[in-house]
C-alpha cells in the first residue's frame, strides 16, 4: 500500500543536514544527472527512461520550480522595479478579462450547434 507519510511532510531521503546545511526547498538533493541540453541524440531515450514519472516525484519537481521562481523573482534581496511591472501587467490582464467577459467573451461559449 502507498504510504503518503513517507513522502509528504518529511525532508527528502537524499538530504543530509551535515553535508547540505540548511534545507532549501528549491534545490534537488538527489544524484545529479546530465542536463537535457548536454544529452546526445542517441542517449535521449536512456535519459528519458531515467526520469521518475511517479505522481509524487512530479509534485516535488513542481514544488521545487515554484520555490525557485519565488526566490528569483518575488523575494530577491535586491528587488528591481521589473517585478512590480510584471505584477501590474498581470493584474491589468485579469481585470481586462473580467471587465470584457459579460460583453464579448461570454458569447463564445461552446454549444452543440454554435454555427
Amino acid at each position: 500500500m502507498f504510504q503518503y507519510s513517507k513522502y509528504f511532510g518529511n525532508y527528502p531521503v537524499e538530504y543530509n543536514r551535515a553535508i547540505h546545511g540548511p534545507y532549501d526547498p528549491s534545490r534537488f538533493y538527489g544524484r545529479a544527472d546530465t542536463p537535457l541540453a548536454d544529452v546526445k541524440l542517441n542517449q535521449l531515450f536512456a535519459w528519458i527512461n531515467r526520469r521518475n514519472a511517479h505522481p509524487v516525484a512530479i509534485a516535488q519537481a513542481t514544488s521545487r520550480a515554484y520555490y525557485r521562481f519565488i526566490r528569483r523573482f518575488a523575494q530577491p534581496k535586491y528587488a528591481s522595479v521589473s517585478m512590480f511591472g510584471f505584477q501590474f501587467i498581470a493584474l491589468l490582464s485579469i481585470a481586462g478579462y473580467i471587465a470584457n467577459y459579460p460583453k464579448s467573451l461570454s458569447h463564445h461559449k461552446q454549444y452543440k450547434y454554435h454555427w
